[in-house]
């Protein structure tokens, strides 16, 4: 079963306002891994579409940062994840049943090594 993962924008995604530390390519990588993909923002969904669509990534899923619990809903998963960079992201997180990381914390654990981390082992082969 596919694992996903939820990300925040602002403050998160290098292309956020302001720039957080997950590049494109770490986002591109869950994707090639199998994991499913999207972002939970304050910014409306069509803002959301559209910073998706011109990095070149079809995602899964866009929603305000309210509606995570909505995510779990529409997704079945092994595992759900969410990655943001203010205690309002954690907060709706952890209502929802995500795990939770702030950004530097998702660096070190789901990539570290290259090999998404402390679960990487699990999740070689979503």
């Amino acid at each position: 079963m596919a694992k996903l993962i939820s990300f925040d924008i602002d403050g998160t995604l290098e292309t956020g306002d302001p720039p957080g530390i997950i590049t494109m390519a770490r986002v591109r990588e869950a994707q090639a891994l199998g994991y499913i993909i999207g972002s939970c923002s304050d910014r409306t969904v069509a803002t959301q579409q559209r910073m998706w669509q011109a990095q070149g990534i079809n995602v899964d899923f866009t929603v305000l940062k309210h509606r995570l619990d909505s995510v779990k809903a529409a997704f079945s998963a092994e595992a759900y994840f969410h990655i943001g960079d203010t205690h309002a992201d954690q907060y709706y997180a952890e209502q929802a049943g995500f795990t939770y990381f702030f950004p530097a914390e998702s660096v070190a654990g789901l990539w570290r090594f290259g090999n998404m981390g402390h679960i990487g082992h699990q999740l070689q082969n979503p």
